[in-house]
């Protein structure tokens, strides 16, 4: 029986093939069409002012077009997201701008509609549980309801996927890439093809919860009994391919206020976990959680005296596998930068497919200095660098420290920017996960040096 509540919802979402597809190439219309009018306007404008105002024109329209995009679920959404992780190579900056604003659909299907779905998911078993009409997250292409389990009494998360989800991925990466060039904002080559086939592939993993709940089970193996990390407990006798069942597990957004007000020793020992359960995710499973935004973590904050506060791990949608082959010249940029060993560096790049052996010395070395920069904060105390925000204690401040911003300054203006080889898809995802261990310690706002979390590596 389920608990009622009010929420606005919608009654249902575009799932067939011509629908989808007929809203995407709708909005392709009307953003080309005022594109195109609009740049007629500036054709006898000199030619600086032209190129301003054409990038005013198509940063205008783009965001036009990721607004509609973005009222469809499903694929579509995460597909805008993706390209916006990897544009920088692909797309011009007022495009990539334009899909950043591409976030998960707060908006949920309605009871009417999804209830249905769990009833066919859930079989007999649906009577057992007691489940919130109103979900506690809604996402691009499923929402989740908390519920309970009535006869054993346990609170557990219910993740619903939204009907024909899976059938709509690949024409909604069709549909999407085609608008993109028609539109010519895309320039079709080899890399941007391996590009598309990868986030075919990922789509696809994400939305099979029977992987996620094997991965989900690793995750809980590797750190159950853990000090500070919660990762929910499976059910497997409820989960089938579209639906995730996991125990319910409180918590706070990283980014609340209540998490704020802790003490800075308090928030310095989640932050310094979380960093170090990235070295292990690279360097001892090879299996890395690649989308690190903060709607898949908690912070539990424990009211008790000894202060045991912990962080809640979510989704484990997207954790990839990653070969030697690949981390073994990661490791070596990483490493090299670590002790300033830029043969090492250059060596990693090289083997990696990012920058090659006949580039100039002087691309070779401003790629080094920025490795350097990037992990700065894992240095600071034994080869501080003069930009680094540290506070009277000599303790690295990572929020005030702005080295994302830094690091793409000095990566724009470096002579390597000429040079840089589009790198492997499978490095965008690595990129993604260390820009949000960053900013999920900066959400933190801690101060600590963690020098010695390399020291047995």
């Amino acid at each position: 029986m389920a608990k009622k509540k009010n929420r606005t919802s919608l009654d249902k979402i575009k799932t067939g093939k011509w629908q989808r597809q007929w809203s995407v190439a709708r909005a392709g219309i009307a953003a080309g069409s005022g594109t195109a009018g609009k740049m007629l306007g500036t054709a006898f404008l000199e030619k600086e002012k032209r190129q301003q105002a054409n990038k005013k024109i198509i940063s205008q329209q783009a965001h036009y077009l990721a607004r509609e995009l973005g009222k469809l679920k499903g694929s579509i959404v995460k597909v805008g997201q993706l390209m916006a992780l990897y544009g920088e190579h692909i797309l011009s900056a007022e495009v990539t701008e334009a899909l950043r604003t591409l976030e998960e659909q707060t908006i949920s299907l309605s009871w009417t509609a999804i209830e249905p779905v769990l009833q066919q998911q859930l079989g007999k078993a649906y009577s057992e549980f007691d489940i919130e009409q109103d979900p506690i997250g809604a996402a691009s292409l499923a929402q989740v309801h908390r519920a309970v389990h009535r006869p054993t009494g346990a609170s557990v998360c219910l993740k619903v996927q939204y009907p024909e989800v899976v059938a709509a991925i690949d024409s909604d990466i069709d549909s999407i890439i085609t608008l993109l060039k028609v539109l010519r904002l895309v320039s079709a080559s080899t890399a941007f093809n391996d590009w598309v086939d990868e986030m075919r592939h990922l789509l696809h993993l994400e939305v099979d919860y029977l992987r996620e709940a094997e991965m989900t089970r690793r995750f809980y193996t590797r750190l159950e009994g853990d000090a500070i990390f919660i990762v929910p407990q499976i059910y497997a006798e409820f989960c089938t391919a579209s639906l995730l069942v996991n125990s319910y597990e409180k918590g706070l957004p990283v980014n609340s206020e209540a998490v704020a007000a802790l003490s800075l020793v308090r928030r310095n020992r989640l932050a310094k976990a979380f960093l170090q359960l990235f070295i292990d995710e690279l360097f001892v499973w090879g299996e890395i959680q690649t989308d690190p935004n903060f709607g898949n973590y908690r912070i539990f904050i424990d009211a008790s005296p000894a202060h045991n506060d912990k962080i809640v791990l979510l989704d484990f949608g997207a954790v990839l596998h990653y070969d030697e082959s690949f981390l073994q010249p990661v490791k070596d940029m990483l490493l090299g930068a670590y002790h300033d060993d830029k043969t090492r560096i250059r060596k990693g790049s090289i083997d990696l497919g990012i920058m090659q052996e006949s580039f100039p010395d002087a691309v070779h070395a401003d790629f080094s200095r920025l490795c350097c920069l990037l992990i700065e904060p894992l240095v600071h105390a034994r080869r501080p660098l003069p930009d680094a925000a540290v506070n009277d204690a000599g303790q690295y401040c990572w929020a005030q420290s702005r080295l994302p911003r830094r690091a793409g300054k000095h990566a724009a203006s470096s002579a390597m920017s000429k040079y840089f080889i589009v790198p492997p898809k499978e490095f965008a995802f690595l990129s993604r996960k260390l820009l949000g261990v960053y900013s999920f310690i900066s959400a933190l706002n801690a101060e600590f040096n963690p020098d010695d979390l390399l020291a047995d590596f």
